[in-house]
């Protein structure tokens, strides 16, 4: 039976993928098995049963355990989004058709747990890879094809590419990361081509054009994605060597996978691969959205949390005020404000339109980010503060002059309905913050209930527990000694 040996494959690479502590795609693929069966009662045949651990007469019982155990893994992989997606299937479910509201409580109780960690707890951001398999001696299943991998956390690419490295022993590898020749694919050897790639957020429509907290959106930046992107500088046109923007171009490729990562695998084939080139204007404006959005994003943590430390906002606030550090944006001025540009490139009047106002649009973004810093600077670092207050007077006043003038809207209005960081809960002094074992310890929930489910997320205070027992003791200690004094007292008393 081919669903029979479906189901055993998917089993296999779960317990593969448990093997690695790969949580996330171990869910994944017992989600495949899951989504075989029906929320009804019909019985559950013999083949759709792999394992001991799940007994069940009933499709809908047998589907009940799955989610159980799935977003139990989604849990130790800290894809809680995911986790909540199965819940609220689950929820209503245990609400609407098998009537266990001991069940529905646990299940809520479970969700407001992973909305908490979603919003509180940091997340480790995986890197990406492109790796490409060229030349007859690798298998068929790889030989010249290009994969994109999801590295594990923290993991830096030269950690990956070593790891690589140790499964082909006799691969070469290769230097460049431009497309290899004819002969390279057709030679009898194996080269191995890896190169970090970065993967392009495809935020959710419900999220879009809409005021959202930076720790929902930055879940999306590394996962539910399948395009990803390498950029290469290249140099075009006549070298100017006191000006070396007006002449960087950036080749820009993106590889498009044939499913989203994080799935089944911790990598999947390439399917499509354009290339473009993005022109120096467009660098330009590229580069002041980010900036902007990078100091606007800081800004709204500090204000989120005052407890924040004050090195990130002093060092990027002083590489964009100080000239003598970055060189600000005087080198997009002197390499595409002027009439010689403008008119050799007619087509790019409204592009340096665009430039002129996000560089306007800074200006208000760095008055608050520089006023937190004047807020929260230590007397140590007041001459510093002092001299990028001075180099930002006089950016203000130039920029105003010539761009115009821009103003934020109020500060409560832009930091929005959003909770503390975990940075806060730690900063706080202990007689003012009740913290869980699920908030501190480990994020996920390891313990297995007696029934899937039935204990939810029940949050137990943070007390030592050798003082806790040893007081305790002493209480079972004291208790018979005052019962002995009461009936001597009793008796004197008689």
């Amino acid at each position: 039976d081919r669903e029979e040996m479906y189901i055993r494959y998917l089993y296999k690479l779960c317990d593969l993928h448990k093997e690695c502590d790969n949580y996330t795609e171990a869910a994944y693929t017992l989600l495949l098995h899951a989504k075989l069966l029906k929320w009804s009662d019909e019985p559950c045949a013999a083949h759709l049963t792999q394992r001991d651990d799940y007994r069940a007469a009933t499709q809908r019982q047998l589907k009940d355990q799955l989610y159980q155990q799935i977003i139990n893994y989604f849990d130790k992989g800290k894809m809680w989004e995911e986790a909540i997606i199965l819940g609220k299937e689950l929820a209503e479910q245990y609400e609407n058709e098998m009537f266990d509201f001991e069940q529905l409580s646990a299940s809520l109780r479970k969700q407001a747990q992973f909305y908490e960690n979603i919003v509180k707890v940091i997340r480790p951001k995986p890197d990406y890879f492109a790796v490409g398999y060229y030349g007859l001696g690798f298998p068929s299943f790889l030989r010249n094809k290009m994969f994109i991998y999801r590295g594990k956390d923290y993991e830096r690419w030269e950690d990956f590419e070593a790891r690589l490295l140790t499964q082909f022993p006799n691969a070469e590898k290769m230097r460049t990361s431009t497309p290899p020749s004819e002969d390279t694919k057709c030679s009898p050897g194996q080269y191995i081509q890896c190169f970090t790639v970065k993967p392009i957020l495809d935020l959710p429509a419900k999220f879009q054009n809409k005021h959202v907290s930076e720790q929902i959106v930055s879940f999306y930046t590394v996962n539910e994605v399948h395009k990803f992107q390498y950029s290469k500088p290249v140099k075009r046109g006549e070298r100017e060597s006191d000006n070396e923007f007006a002449n960087m171009w950036i080749e820009r490729t993106t590889y498009t996978t044939a499913y989203k990562l994080p799935g089944i695998l911790r990598w999947f084939e390439v399917k499509s691969v354009s290339t473009e080139e993005i022109s120096p204007l467009e660098i330009a404006v590229e580069t002041m959205q980010l900036t902007n959005e990078k100091i606007s994003s800081m800004v709204q943590r500090h204000l989120s949390d005052p407890n924040l430390p004050i090195n990130p906002l002093s060092m990027l606030l002083n590489g964009i005020v100080d000239p003598a550090v970055m060189g600000g944006f005087a080198n997009y001025e002197k390499a595409f404000f002027n009439d010689k540009y403008m008119q050799e490139h007619p087509e790019d009047l409204e592009k340096i339109e665009q430039l002129k106002d996000l560089i306007a649009w800074q200006i208000p973004h760095l008055a608050e980010g520089v006023r937190i810093h004047g807020d929260k600077v230590t007397e140590a670092l007041r001459p510093f503060h002092d001299r990028m207050e001075a180099c930002f007077k006089q950016l203000r006043e130039k920029v105003e002059k010539q761009y115009g003038v821009k103003s934020l809207p109020p500060a409560d209005e832009r930091r929005g309905p959003r909770p503390p960081s975990m940075v806060r809960s730690f900063t706080m002094p202990s007689s003012q913050r009740p913290l869980s074992v699920a908030s501190v310890t480990s994020v996920s929930s390891d313990n297995s209930p007696s029934r899937p489910g039935s204990d939810g997320f029940a949050l137990e205070p943070l007390l030592p527990k050798k003082l806790h027992t040893k007081s305790q003791d002493k209480l079972d200690r004291e208790e018979p000694e005052r019962e002995r004094k009461e009936k001597k007292k009793e008796k004197r008393s008689s």
